[in-house]
């Protein structure tokens, strides 16, 4: 499972600067997704470690970053939450449960090969429901930005608690959280290439806590467990396995989305090209260990693979590099994150949630297209408010709805029916030109083009429907690649029709794999022998003769 070729580009000085430049960036997130999705700051933090290990040692690209992200810690979170409300004892433990199966998903799609389907989806789709799971992981960090705990319920509960939480009002938290926010949205660029914003605002507004507050006056993390964490059993419930299957997939098919679209990011940096499937089977291998450790599912993270090939990263010894730092700062220095407050993690998380936002769709989506805008929004509405799995299938069935009706305007024009040489949609050339108009009107030249799918059949009705005007139909397929079964069906039919008013069939198909699927369908068992002609000429020769022989 290990491939050595992805090692070959190993160059010490950018790998380890890679790996150290990285730890320092997801140190901050870590923390903050940890402490959002409910399971505890070492969740993150360990999610961190063993996802970037693991998906690094294992995957099928040389640069990536993996880790927990925004989209998987909002997943993670109404996980959690729904396992928690229904059986509080083993909730924790059914929820990593859902991560480990998460991971055997993913690793299903790797094996089967079916890496290169996942984002083939409309951008539309990806962008509602990416703006979504921003939209979502605002929502739920406003009660913590407020300074108290989040509700039960999710965004629902979270908007409908609203009230109470502006009653209850905390403002040293929200202070905190605002200069946090402050410092991640206006710390200049210049300096960012050095060092993160997120790691500067963590370190300046904890230790402005500390100068300003006690300890006790302000929620903090406290400190993280040095140790190594604890295994998580897998437990299942039998009336809860099909919410955790369903659970499992959304999960696990998000990761797959956001890891693949990131690792397409990182080819294009690197002008180099990831193994799909292979990276499937290493990322979900490392969520599975990551759940039976208790830490959070990751994905590939965009900013983390951007840095980490920017710093002269060539090799995923960068991210092996990276999750050790991780770990070393896990069991040597975890009491240095204890003062920091709730707030600031808080800030972090709505930074990231306001990241995930695709603003540059969203500025010019109402001039592109007035159908994406209305399906970006729809899928991100549906995404908050009513469910993750309803609002991409949706999305994408009306997506693929209104591309199917543009295809179907589109081929349809490429179904013509002439009778004479006077039409000039279909190419002939001036001999066969000639020869159609010695036929005075009785030879249907019916042509098609272009790759025929069932949209066009009631095109191909159309134009056959006169067929008893005619002598003989000659049904051109020379520039047709392929066709589905309802087209064959269409052309069945149109043959039929001719036989039954005595109408001469005349076929002219050269393209092999056409014929192949014509054979399929069982439609060149309706042409006559003798009557499937090799070139145009001939075709219309032998229309030409039979004319004489019924007159």
């Amino acid at each position: 499972m290990l491939d050595s070729q992805r090692f070959a580009a190993f160059d010490f000085k950018g790998d380890v600067f890679g790996g150290v430049t990285t730890a320092i960036i997801s140190l901050p997130l870590a923390l903050a997704f940890g402490v959002a999705s409910g399971a505890g700051a070492e969740a993150g933090l360990w999610g961190a470690i063993m996802v970037g290990f693991f998906a690094a040692l294992f995957g099928g690209s040389t640069t990536l970053i993996s880790e927990p992200t925004g989209p998987m810690t909002v997943i993670m979170t109404a996980v959690l939450t729904s396992m928690m409300a229904e059986y509080p004892e083993h909730g924790m433990a059914m929820a990593f449960t859902v991560v480990m199966m998460a991971g055997a998903f993913q690793m299903l799609l790797g094996w089967l090969k079916l890496g290169k389907y996942v984002t083939l989806m409309p951008y539309s789709v990806v962008s509602g429901f990416m703006s979504g799971i921003g939209v979502i992981l605002i929502i739920l960090q406003l009660s913590p930005l407020l300074g108290s705990p989040a509700p039960p319920g999710g965004v629902g509960g979270t908007l409908m608690a609203i009230p109470e939480t502006l009653a209850n009002l905390q403002w040293r938290e929200l202070l905190l959280g605002v200069l946090t926010l402050a410092v991640l949205f206006f710390f200049p660029k210049q300096y960012r290439k050095y060092v993160p914003a997120q790691l500067v605002a963590l370190v300046a507004i904890t230790l402005i806590s500390v100068i300003l507050f006690d300890s006790d006056s302000i929620r903090r993390i406290g400190e993280i467990p040095s140790g190594l964490p604890s295994l998580v059993l897998p437990h299942f419930s039998a009336d809860m396995f099909t919410k955790m299957v369903i659970d499992a997939l959304v999960l696990g098919t998000l990761g797959c989305i956001d890891t693949l679209l990131t690792a397409v990011i990182g080819d294009s940096l690197t002008r180099t090209e990831h193994d799909s499937d292979k990276e499937l089977r290493g990322q979900g291998l490392a969520n599975m260990i990551s759940g039976l450790f208790g830490a959070l599912p990751g994905a590939g993270a965009t900013m983390g693979t951007v840095t980490n090939i920017q710093v002269g990263a060539r090799s995923p010894i960068s991210g092996i590099v990276r999750a050790l730092v991780l770990a070393l700062v896990v069991l040597v220095a975890g009491g240095l994150t204890e003062p920091i407050p709730m707030a600031v993690l808080a800030g972090i998380a709505v930074y990231v949630g306001f990241n995930i936002l695709d603003w540059s769709f969203i500025q010019r989506a109402h001039k592109v297209s007035l159908s994406g805008m209305a399906i970006m929004y729809g899928v991100m509405l549906l995404t908050v408010f009513v469910d993750l799995i309803a609002a991409v299938g949706l999305g994408v069935f009306i997506s693929n709805i209104i591309i199917i009706e543009k295809l179907s305007r589109e081929q349809t024009r490429h179904v013509k029916a002439i009778s004479d040489s006077d039409n000039n949609n279909v190419p002939l050339t001036d001999e066969e030109r000639a020869m159609l108009d010695q036929a005075q009107g009785k030879v249907l030249f019916f042509y098609l083009s272009g790759p025929m799918i069932f949209s066009v059949s009631k095109a191909i009705s159309r134009q056959h429907a006169s067929i008893d005007e005619y002598d003989v139909m000659i049904l051109d397929l020379s520039d047709v690649p392929m066709i589905d079964v309802t087209v064959g069906l269409a052309l069945e039919n149109a043959i039929k029709d001719a036989n039954d008013v005595n109408c001469e069939v005349l076929l002219l198909c050269p393209n092999e794999r056409t014929r192949e699927q014509l054979d399929k369908f069982h439609v060149m068992s309706f042409i006559q022998e003798g009557n499937d002609c090799e070139t145009r000429e001939q075709a219309l020769q032998k229309a030409l003769v039979c004319i004489e022989a019924k007159d």
